[in-house]
């Protein structure tokens, strides 16, 4: 299989037509081997249109996603990402190469584990590595310009929003299956948001971000 010209093609054939017009997105879609952060068994798959599997159930964003999830967040060279779910590494390794540094979470050990060898790879080491669960228990040391949060959620919750700093931005997908809603939310001042609709999609819940169930009486 010829990688490069399948990565070529995903770009203009997938991603560009899916109004992913910023130049340093497309260069970075490109220049950045997809193919080396999926599992082995999907690495001829790894350009496809869909969602690739992970191990604990979960998956990799569309290539599409991942694209408008770049281009929305305008990443400058001297911002610091926060990331919520590390996943595969594919987004944290493309964070990076756009900011200043990148801070990433995972509550599975093994894909904190397999990310860090994958980036080490690639030569990238302007990422920390952390496992925990970011909702209940771990905390950043300090608030990001930018925060991105890789699975989906019912509702923004309130310490998330406590993470970015003024004037930072927050990618989320909220809502239920199969019509969620992604949304780039930036932080005006400590109490006020901008709310933007980017798109709708449809991701794995973040593990314990399910709602909270309802009693009977």
């Amino acid at each position: 299989m010829n990688f490069e010209q399948a990565r070529f093609n995903m770009v203009e054939q997938q991603v560009r037509p899916w109004e992913v017009l910023d130049p340093r997105v497309l260069e970075l879609l490109e220049k950045t081997h997809r193919e080396d952060f999926v599992p082995v068994r999907y690495r001829k798959m790894a350009f496809a249109d869909f969602a690739v599997p992970l191990d604990h159930d979960q998956s990799m964003m569309k290539p599409v996603v991942e694209g408008r999830l770049l281009q929305s967040l305008e990443l400058k060279e001297d911002e610091t990402v926060l990331e919520i779910g590390t996943g595969s590494g594919f987004i944290t390794a493309c964070l990076a190469q756009m900011a200043k540094r990148v801070v990433s979470v995972d509550i599975h050990e093994q894909f904190t584990t397999e990310a860090e060898a994958k980036l080490k790879d690639k030569d990238i080491h302007n990422v920390e590595l952390e496992t925990g669960d970011a909702m209940s228990g771990w905390q950043p040391e300090q608030a990001h310009d930018v925060l991105v949060v890789t699975g989906s959620v019912d509702d923004v919750p309130d310490h998330f929003r406590g993470w970015v700093n003024p004037g930072g931005r927050m990618f989320v997908v909220c809502g239920d299956a199969p019509a969620m809603e992604a949304k780039l939310l930036t932080k005006l001042n400590a109490t006020e948001w901008r709310e933007e609709s980017l798109f709708e999609t449809d991701l794995p819940r973040l593990i314990n971000a399910g709602k909270a169930p309802e009693f009977e009486f």
